[in-house]
């Protein structure tokens, strides 16, 4: 068990054994990552679990505001958490290289560094390294409704269930077609039916146009507007659900006049900009109309 600073300890499952030790340091709270959650010390202690494998792909970043909370309740009282995971390398040092983000305004390679100066066998897996670094893009806070993390989510659920055959409802957004919003939508062009709206747009970065092409031989072209996305890179919709379960990939038909619109793949497409989404849920932009409510009171004015 090591003390990071005054009220907060990182440790392994092994210093759960005894209690007196943990009395002895002022610990009135305790932090467990790992994937047994273990017995509660004697003790009126505070306990917190979290299920969690030391595997690249589980998701800590959903839990990491979470666990800060806890952190910051013994902090604010006057107490000392524990946290801890197995042999307190990889699990417990994510959530407290994410405390020292967000509580100390570090970054991600300051506070991982502080971490490892005051306990040198700490070592993350790579995946908690990515999530820690989407973590700091996002302000060190868990924003749901991001681009990022919605992608993020994407990834993490196409992991977890391989077959997609029980991919959980709250994957898909909101169909716009059965409730009204104002703000744009993207109607399909050839019938109108309103397909979705403008924050299920997943944006990614510009890829290197023409060069990233160059299997089909298309480095020799000019870059210009090659390098523009052509189409929208979207979260799943409601009205998309039955096409998508169950198979890996293929074309997204309007629900209504079954046109196509573009198509999807939970292993990745690449976009006309050169980069590569996963997964992609691709709808090509000359198939839709963006549609822009204007209020009555902006006319009149």
């Amino acid at each position: 068990m090591i003390q990071v600073e005054a009220g907060v300890y990182i440790g392994a499952a092994s210093d759960l054994k005894d209690a007196q030790d943990l009395t002895n340091a002022g610990i009135t709270h305790i932090l467990t990552v790992d994937s047994e959650q273990p017995a509660s010390p004697d003790g009126p202690f505070r306990m917190k679990y979290v299920y969690s494998l030391d595997e690249s792909s589980t998701d800590l970043l959903s839990h990491l505001d979470d666990c800060i909370r806890f952190i910051c309740d013994a902090c604010e009282a006057s107490k000392s958490v524990l946290v801890h995971c197995h042999v307190g390398q990889s699990r417990s040092a994510a959530v407290v290289t994410a405390y020292l983000m967000k509580c100390h305004k570090m970054n991600f390679g300051d506070a991982y560094a502080k971490l490892q100066q005051l306990k040198p066998d700490v070592k993350m897996n790579e995946g908690f390294v990515d999530q820690l670094a989407l973590y700091e893009s996002l302000g060190c806070e868990v924003d749901v409704t991001s681009p990022q993390y919605k992608q993020y989510r994407l990834q993490k659920l196409t992991e977890k269930y391989p077959e997609l055959q029980n991919v959980p409802k709250e994957l898909f957004a909101v169909d716009p077609y059965l409730s009204t919003c104002s703000e744009v939508v993207y109607r399909c062009k050839k019938c109108r039916r309103t397909l979705f709206r403008a924050s299920s747009i997943l944006s990614h970065t510009i890829g290197n146009g023409p060069t990233a092409f160059a299997y089909k031989k298309m480095s020799n072209l000019p870059s210009g507007d090659q390098t523009q996305c052509t189409s929208y890179f979207t979260e799943p919709v409601q009205w998309m659900e039955q096409a998508l379960l169950g198979v890996m990939d293929g074309q997204i038909l309007c629900p209504k006049c079954s046109s196509k619109l573009g198509s999807f793949s939970w292993c990745g497409e690449q976009c006309s900009c050169g980069r590569w989404v996963t997964p992609a849920f691709q709808m090509h932009k000359n198939r839709v109309d963006e549609i822009k409510h204007i209020s009555i009171a902006t006319l009149k004015s």
